[in-house]
């Protein structure tokens, strides 16, 4: 692990916390302390993957950034700028939204059964005022992928339900959709 430093124009790229407490020394309005170099050692030791920024004063700051980039080209190139993670959670994460992507504009004709959880403008009939309300609606349709099935559900809503009414994205938590089989 690495540990990439800049504080203004001042940068480096370096192999240990001794070589980075070396170049923070070397800059005297960093002022460094017991208290900020055990901070920063804390900091590379732990499993945090985020940089970390440090204050100086007011709107000054210093950057420390992990990275697995062997030199400052592949770290500006943005070559392995965040370490992997252990748990493989970061990477499991970007994989099921490729995968949800993917399986939203996948061609595929037939019947589906969509859900969509959306906001829902209703007239209170004591008062005369709208509110938001949260409305479930499922449906089956013939569709040719589930981006399709979601937007057959929007159009028939938009032509029944007040136009302030909101939708959700399809690609978010709030629209799922299941393919039952190809039509005859």
């Amino acid at each position: 692990m690495n540990l990439y430093l800049r504080y203004f124009n001042k940068e480096i790229l370096v192999k240990s916390v001794d070589e980075a407490l070396d170049f923070l020394r070397s800059i005297p309005e960093i002022g460094l302390n017991q208290d900020l170099e055990n901070d920063i050692r804390d900091y590379v030791a732990s499993d945090v993957a985020y940089p970390k920024r440090y204050k100086i004063r007011q709107r000054v700051y210093f950057i420390v950034i992990k990275t697995t980039a062997e030199s400052m080209i592949d770290f500006k190139q943005k070559k392995a700028v965040h370490a992997p993670v252990q748990d493989g959670f970061t990477n499991e994460r970007r994989d099921l939204t490729a995968n949800v992507t993917t399986r939203l504009s996948e061609f595929r004709p037939g019947w589906y059964e969509g859900e969509l959880d959306f906001k829902r403008v209703v007239m209170i009939p004591a008062t005369g005022k709208h509110e938001y309300r949260d409305t479930h609606f499922v449906v089956q349709c013939k569709a040719n992928s589930g981006l399709d099935c979601y937007n057959r559900i929007v159009e028939h809503l938009r032509g029944r339900v007040d136009h302030r009414s909101q939708f959700p994205s399809a690609k978010g938590k709030n629209f799922h959709f299941k393919y039952l089989g190809m039509w005859k």
